[in-house]
């Protein structure tokens, strides 16, 4: 059960969500009646802000636009024990917000994402359900860790968790940022089925299939740098030795056969492919020291947060 001395707040980021909003703000607070929820509006040019204000919510601005940079103010203003994550678009199941708060708590966990289940087709695009596919899979390639649903925005977070989070993304890859971040430091966490729903008439998504979705496959590729540098640049350096050897044992093999080296330019761009290859590989090396001094950082913020929870005595 969700103890009444833990500060549960609600955040819910929006942008142009005036039709939903209100009954989403509804739903938590019949879900969670002594949570705190805070509307972060990104710039919206309809009435979202008055009818979060009218409705009893909390209402912060946020300037920059995306929600990685409101994920990101968010955390960083709103201090709490235990924090949950949704749209403000009514897509997300608010009653079970409770059950995902008695999971984290109950399970001593440091995030619950809910994992997006939909019976209509309405509520989700057949290019956003293979697209989360393929991301999911390219996590389990290259992270080499399961998961459902990367890019569920519905997640219930503990204080530590918040408060070692580097939030560095600054649009719709920020809900693939927290979940590497969860793999990153090892950090207990669960997924937990809950229902979606189609969005509300006169409510349209601001996700982009094509523009987001290269967006956040590179960011995935790009965190490499930071999370496992010794992986990325191990393939860079097999893959300019390769070609390296592919180019040069030939000329090699010709020399030993007559003594002459009669393509030497060949010769020349073998040699620098190996030399870039190893200079990849020397990379990798220093940024994988690099990595773990950072991991251990973002590790001693994390236990540096309190976490205790007040439980009912067994």
């Amino acid at each position: 059960m969700i103890s009444q001395n833990s500060r549960v707040a609600v955040i819910l980021p929006c942008y142009n969500e005036e039709t939903a909003i209100a009954n989403v703000i509804a739903g938590f607070q019949a879900s969670v009646p002594h949570a705190k929820i805070y509307v972060f509006d990104n710039n919206s040019t309809d009435r979202t802000a008055e009818i979060a204000r009218a409705a009893g919510a909390i209402v912060r601005p946020v300037l920059q636009q995306g929600k990685g940079n409101v994920m990101r103010q968010a955390f960083a203003k709103v201090d709490a024990d235990i924090y949950v994550v949704a749209d403000g678009d009514g897509t997300y199941d608010t009653t079970c917000a409770s059950d995902l708060v008695n999971e984290m708590t109950g399970a001593d966990l440091d995030m619950v994402v809910g994992v997006r289940k939909h019976q209509d087709r309405a509520s989700y695009r057949p290019g956003h359900v293979i697209g989360n596919w393929l991301f999911n899979q390219l996590v389990l390639f290259i992270y080499q860790h399961e998961l459902r649903d990367i890019f569920s925005g519905y997640r219930v977070l503990s204080r530590a968790f918040v408060k070692s989070f580097p939030a560095l993304a600054t649009g719709f890859e920020t809900e693939a940022e927290m979940s590497l971040h969860a793999i990153q430091l090892k950090l207990p966490f669960r997924e937990i089925d809950t229902d979606y729903r189609p969005r509300g008439e006169g409510s349209s998504s601001k996700l982009n299939t094509f523009s987001d979705g290269f967006r956040i496959l590179y960011f995935l590729i790009s965190m490499l740098k930071y999370v496992r540098p010794m992986y990325l640049f191990s393939i860079v350096a097999a893959f300019f030795a390769i070609l390296s050897l592919t180019t040069g044992l030939p000329v090699v093999a010709e020399y030993l056969h007559t003594g002459l080296v009669p393509r030497f330019p060949t010769a020349i761009a073998a040699a620098a492919l190996m030399v870039i290859a190893t200079i990849s590989f020397v990379t990798g090396v220093l940024l994988d020291s690099v990595a773990h001094s950072l991991r251990e950082q973002k590790r001693l913020a994390y236990l540096a947060v309190s976490t205790e929870y007040s439980r009912p005595s067994p």
